[in-house]
């Protein structure tokens, strides 16, 4: 069975602040997507939420892009928008940059990450989905689950997996990509998945059979508006399994923290922190930054889940270094490294303090 698995979010307001989200947006959703079940339009869906975002996880069969499911996701998140006026939620609106449809979201705010596969006998997937940070933070797990045999034993052992992967990488500054293959190419591919601020891995393929293993947003809203309105807070779909990393592969990336830009106005580096469901709230200083991870099979299209992944005493510790590794950058206040450099602040008031202070600067 052919089957689309489309995962669109947006920040359409926050409670309390940029902490969380309100049940009355999430209930709005439901609402909604149960009535495009109704009349066929999706298989099945979740509505989810991390810290501030609003996450629809849909099935269908219309494939990747498809103006109707795009259309549902956009009006659902309009109707959520004017749900959270009414409550005085805060930044209701952030993440839409149009109030008119064009075809699809795709340069609209929302993120959007979608996949069309044949379904197997056995199809697990995990969707990932964070909060208070970028696009590229999917970088560095996507490139240990995929192309490090540290992480990924079945690179070295298990034969569907031995030829590797194919990473699909996108430059959002300049809007080109390109495919390299691992192991082939790694250190050709590590020199620009370690630049996250500009370069983001949108698709992986397996090179044995072709088939997409991955996929995640890569939008980057400063690059869309032309200033600073949120940030990217991207999400990932991952099918586990057979051709591709087991579930445990998959996970293990997050079993220790890695620095991601973000954090309080995206402004700041700070570490990603794996989360349950429920503590995906971040309050302090905005963050630190979170990552929750939802397990479903899928079912002929049905999604069976989800299960929290991450709730998970083995993920305990990850959780208290990145407590520590927060504790350690929050001291550095205004200061490089917590701070991001300043040719990644343009869409803050730098520009309006280098206007200012322009004339002041004297040769040396």
């Amino acid at each position: 069975m052919t089957v689309t698995l489309s995962v669109i979010k947006a920040d359409i307001g926050g409670y309390v602040g940029h902490s969380s989200m309100h049940p009355a947006l999430v209930e709005k959703a439901q609402e909604m997507l149960e009535k495009a079940k109704g009349r066929k339009l999706l298989i099945d869906y979740r509505v989810m939420a991390c810290g501030d975002d609003l996450q629809l996880i849909m099935t269908h069969s219309r494939g990747e892009e498809n103006s109707e499911v795009h259309k549902l996701a956009f009006d659902i998140f309009m109707a959520g928008t004017e749900e959270a006026k009414r409550l005085k939620l805060y930044g209701a609106g952030q993440d839409l940059l149009s109030e008119a449809f064009s075809g699809n979201v795709k340069g609209m705010g929302p993120g959007v990450a979608e996949m069309e596969i044949q379904e197997r006998p056995s199809e697990p997937i995990i969707i990932f989905m964070a909060d208070k940070t970028s696009a590229g933070a999917w970088n560095l797990p996507l490139y240990k689950m995929f192309a490090d045999p540290f992480n990924t034993a079945g690179l070295v052992i298990a034969e569907s997996l031995h030829r590797g992967f194919a990473f699909e990488i996108h430059d959002v500054r300049t809007h080109r990509k390109i495919t390299l293959n691992a192991p082939d190419e790694i250190y050709d591919m590590l020199m620009f998945l370690g630049a996250p601020s500009r370069h983001a891995v949108k698709k992986v393929f397996s090179r044995a059979s072709g088939e997409i293993a991955a996929v995640s947003s890569t939008e980057r809203l400063t690059e869309v508006a032309g200033r600073y309105v949120g940030k990217d807070d991207p999400v990932m779909i991952v099918r586990c399994q057979g051709n591709f990393p087991a579930v445990g592969e998959v996970l293990e990336p997050f079993a220790h923290p890695f620095i991601v830009e973000g954090w309080m106005r995206g402004s700041h580096h700070g570490p990603l922190m794996t989360t349950s469901f429920k503590d995906a709230n971040p309050s302090r200083f905005d963050g630190p930054p979170r990552v929750i991870a939802a397990g479903f099979q899928l079912a002929n299209g049905t999604l069976v889940g989800p299960r929290d992944m991450f709730d998970d005493p083995a993920f305990d510790q990850a959780r208290d270094e990145a407590n520590t590794l927060a504790s350690m950058l929050r001291r550095h206040g205004p200061f490089e490294p917590h701070r991001l450099p300043l040719d990644e602040m343009e869409y803050t008031t730098m520009a309006g303090i280098m206007k200012k202070l322009g004339t002041r600067w004297e040769p040396l």
